[in-house]
């Protein structure tokens, strides 16, 4: 039976169509996307080039989390402030030489009041240098697959350079939200931050208008006009909606809402196959083993139609003449699933277990069989 869950999983290929037309959106790029599959649901100029203004600074808090993660930082770390972070233009946390200040405080400071000073004061510490670190955040973008973004700051300040797209910043959401849990929980849904003795509201009105809704990031330069980015939960599932170049601080809400409502009216995500749950076997040669198991290592997702789960089909096609050795995590073959006979995504699938290679014997008897088919 086919369950309504949710996973992140990027689809080589995906052919989805969905009938239902999504609302007229104002902006002048926007996606809606489903975390569980990875599948766009509907775009508008997904993959053109926008400044990002203050969304840059979700790469900013991927690499501050990262370096967290591998004990480059510790939250409790006084950080110094220089003269560059002190005088950053822009949003401020109102940070001050002569007063370090911990990684936690300027984590709060850069994702709650989108300071442009507890960026750089967080760059300067992880990389010596904000340029340094903008170079870093551009290692990181290609490896997350984002091909349209450049970054040249870690705030998002204007530069003919410094530039993303709608569909990049839904895989760098996507990627904040599964590589660092614990740390989106902890910071992304705050309301209001306090330092210096200067409150600020989050500039996310949407964490106020529905309980449902957790994050994620706001920008705004004159160029860059109203974006967001904004994150919605119901149960387990999560959509993600990307908003550029909207005319306002409302629209750019009013717009993302109705986006992500419209994603959880119309479509569904549906369990196919729990983690490490075999899809088939696939035949291996040369190898210990005649065959591995094939499936997923994490529980498998694909978005549709609500109302249509009857109608998909999934079939994988295995790759051809395997060699051993195999490893874990290897791509064996291609989940292609299709809906009501139509294509509607293809997803890699990898081996589950590892098989080695066979002595020279083994070797050499398969290399007979496979002359011989």
């Amino acid at each position: 039976m086919l369950r309504i869950l949710s996973f992140l999983l990027i689809p080589l290929l995906s052919g989805a169509v969905f009938a239902q037309t999504p609302p007229p959106v104002l902006g002048k790029a926007w996606v809606l996307a489903d975390v569980s599959s990875g599948q766009i649901l509907a775009s508008e100029k997904a993959d053109e080039r926008f400044e990002p203004a203050s969304l840059t600074k979700m790469m900013t808090a991927y690499l501050v989390f990262q370096a967290l993660k591998d004990k480059k930082l510790a939250l409790d770390q006084a950080i110094p402030v220089s003269e560059k972070a002190w005088k950053a233009s822009g949003s401020k946390m109102f940070i001050e030489p002569r007063k370090p200040v911990t990684v936690d405080e300027l984590i709060r400071g850069m994702i709650v009041q989108s300071g442009n000073d507890a960026c750089i004061a967080l760059a300067e510490a992880i990389a010596g240098a904000e340029d340094v670190f903008a170079q870093m955040m551009n290692r990181e973008a290609r490896r997350l697959g984002m091909v349209n973004s450049n970054f040249m700051n870690a705030s998002g300040l204007p530069d003919a350079q410094h530039y993303s797209s709608a569909r990049d910043m839904y895989l760098l959401a996507a990627a904040l939200i599964r590589d660092f849990p614990e740390q989106y929980a902890t910071y992304y849904s705050l309301k209001e931050y306090r330092y210096n003795n200067i409150n600020q509201p989050n500039r996310n009105r949407l964490l106020w208008r529905d309980p449902g809704v957790d994050g994620v990031k706001t920008g705004y330069t004159e160029a860059a006009g109203y974006c967001l980015v904004a994150s919605k939960k119901a149960g387990p599932r999560r959509l993600l909606s990307v908003l550029l170049g909207s005319n306002s601080e409302s629209t750019r809400a009013e717009e993302s809402l109705k986006l992500l409502n419209w994603g959880f009216q119309f479509t569904d995500a549906l369990k196919l196959y729990d983690k490490g749950q075999a899809v088939k076997t696939v035949e291996v040669w040369k190898g210990t083993a005649n065959e591995v198991k094939a499936g997923f290592q994490n529980d498998f997702f694909v978005t549709v139609p609500k109302g249509q789960a009857d109608k998909l089909k999934a079939e994988l096609l295995a790759q051809p003449r395997l060699l051993a050795p195999v490893a874990i995590g290897q791509r064996v073959g291609v989940l292609r699933v299709s809906l009501d006979g139509k294509p509607h995504g293809e997803y890699p699938v990898v081996a589950l277990e590892a098989v080695g290679a066979a002595g020279m014997f083994g070797r050499a008897w398969d290399t007979l069989r496979m002359l011989l088919k």
